[in-house]
């Protein structure tokens, strides 16, 4: 019976009877749904209408099975990503750094690793950075999968954008004979439900959907201003040197007043495409002051993390206020780098 074939693309179940729903293909025959070949071939990109919870649920079910878990994730948000995680999947896991390629390359991989293992839900059997872009340090991730696996099976999970298909994908290319592929995109839940890769004959990768960061940017801006703000190749720091009233403005997302200090730096970790402009005197400009007001007491050396946006790194003390969308998170930590 075909009516459980599932598109190989975003693990949806293929039917045949209605364009307007999920799944949706001219002919059952067919590998990928219609959403999934339009945004294959055509980059053409259809919202759906599903929750975190639907995905959560998938999630409880991965946690019943005791098998190893990759979590793959950037470093935007990684604090939070990782507690949501930790409380549904007590299995272990391997923390996947992806997207190496476009961190800036005096990000030191070992400096990286020991700020993440010093995190309290920090409990990886290890932390491997990668590039699937790139092919960087694939072999090696392989290797130390099938070195930690409990089963032949094992699940990818992740936030969405932190790149689980495209690493799937990479592993396909690399170690498999199979021509599946899976669907790619910058923008959320391109994957709507579990997706099976037989890797080889010991190896299988089981593909989650992405849980959505509620209070992500990318959830609240245009899908052309989410492929502006995903970054596509090595960040380049900006740096500027901010006296008091003076302030630093992100295309129309953000706006950062430093209202109180001595002279500081602030060093933005972006996407290159992104414009940033900065004011001299803040006192008289208005600009984006009509979006949420959030004050923070910053110490010497943290970040402030704005959600799937990036990160600012604020040498000293001081006093800033965030103009930013209600809907986004933002938060400081101890400096990444």
């Amino acid at each position: 019976m075909n009516e459980e074939k599932k598109c190989q693309g975003c693990g949806i179940v293929l039917q045949d009877e209605n364009v307007l729903l999920e799944g949706y293909t001219t002919s059952l025959e067919n590998d990928y749904c219609q959403r999934c070949f339009r945004m294959k071939n055509y980059g053409e990109y259809q919202s759906t209408s599903k929750n975190n919870q639907e995905y959560i649920d998938i999630l409880k079910g991965v946690a019943e099975t005791k098998d190893l878990v990759l979590y793959l994730t950037d470093l935007l948000n990684i604090e939070k990503n990782l507690e949501e995680i930790r409380t549904i999947l007590p299995n272990k896991m391997i923390l996947v750094l992806n997207k190496k390629d476009v961190l800036p390359k005096s990000v030191k991989e070992e400096k990286l690793k020991q700020y993440l293992s010093s995190l309290e839900n920090a409990n990886f059997e290890e932390i491997i950075v990668i590039s699937a872009n790139k092919n960087y340090n694939i072999d090696y991730l392989l290797k130390r999968v099938k070195f930690h696996q409990t089963s032949k099976n094992v699940y990818v999970v992740g936030h969405t954008n932190a790149g689980k298909s495209s690493l799937i994908n990479k592993l396909i290319q690399n170690y498999s004979d199979s021509s599946q592929e899976l669907t790619m995109s910058p923008l959320p839940s391109t994957t709507l439900n579990t997706v099976t890769i037989e890797i080889d004959e010991h190896l299988t990768l089981i593909d989650t959907p992405g849980l959505v960061e509620v209070g992500s940017i990318l959830n609240h801006v245009s899908d052309e201003m989410v492929k502006k703000i995903s970054p596509k190749k090595e960040i380049k720091p900006r740096t500027y040197q901010l006296r008091k009233n003076q302030s630093i403005i992100i295309e129309d997302l953000i706006r950062i007043d430093y209202v109180e200090g001595e002279r500081n730096s602030f060093t933005l970790f972006v996407s290159n495409d992104l414009k940033v402009k900065r004011l001299l005197n803040f006192t008289h400009n208005d600009e984006l002051k009509d979006k949420n007001k959030i004050t923070y007491h910053m110490k010497y050396d943290e970040d402030l993390v704005i959600s799937g946006l990036g990160f600012v790194k604020i040498v000293n003390k001081g006093v800033i206020d965030l103009y930013i969308d209600k809907e986004v998170d933002s938060f400081t930590r101890k400096s990444l780098i």
